[in-house]
């Protein structure tokens, strides 16, 4: 760790949680945010129907619930461990203390809440200006491992995929088809297999 990670880490507390224990509820108040050190933590919400909607899942390296920590907010959304999970968790009173006092902790919360709103644009300019498919092929180079071909097995339903699409199950399975007869991917259950990933990044300056 240089001296600024050393810096951000003692801000931290560590916390343990067991598989499937919460972290946090929707619409409880955001006291602080968290640090994945370990494990994985599961953010979803409930749908009316009383269905979990998985959102993401964050894993070790991943900061989560800044923005509406540091704004006095009140939690969106459940975050889960789904294995056995350490994060360091950062009160917001002593972050904001830091922040005024450490010019060096400033920058670090400025650039990590920055990035955090570019990401969320190109989320945005994504689903305004790509097609399905071309939202699909996203998503695979993304997870895609290597520069020809890779296996990417689904650590989510594929309803809950075509919600992260902007889109519904049934365009997104069609969509499954199409780019499958095109020789692009193979699908069996939740295992994809991209066969060409050049051409599939082709699939994005259609």
């Amino acid at each position: 760790m240089d001296d600024l990670d050393k810096k951000i880490a003692a801000l931290g507390v560590k916390r343990s949680y067991k598989k499937d224990a919460f972290l946090f509820l929707a619409e409880e108040d955001a006291r602080g945010f968290f640090y994945v050190l370990s494990g994985e933590v599961r953010i979803f919400r409930m749908d009316d129907a009383g269905r979990e909607v998985e959102i993401v899942r964050l894993r070790p390296g991943d900061f989560f619930g800044e923005a509406v920590a540091i704004v006095s907010g009140k939690f969106p959304a459940f975050a889960r461990a789904t294995k056995d999970t350490e994060v360091l968790y950062f009160e917001r009173p002593a972050v904001l203390r830091s922040i005024q006092s450490d010019p060096a902790v400033a920058e670090f919360f400025l650039v990590l809440l920055a990035n955090k709103c570019i990401l969320l644009n190109e989320r945005i300019e994504t689903l305004n200006l790509r097609t399905v498919r071309q939202r699909l092929a996203q998503f695979l180079i993304a997870n895609c491992a290597t520069e020809r071909s890779c296996a990417i097995d689904l650590t989510i339903k594929k309803s809950e995929l075509a919600k992260h699409l902007g889109t519904i199950s049934e365009t997104l399975s069609r969509t499954f088809q199409r780019m499958e007869q095109d020789g692009l991917i193979e699908v069996r259950g939740k295992r994809i297999r991209v066969l060409d990933c050049d051409k599939l990044r082709q699939e994005l300056n259609r």
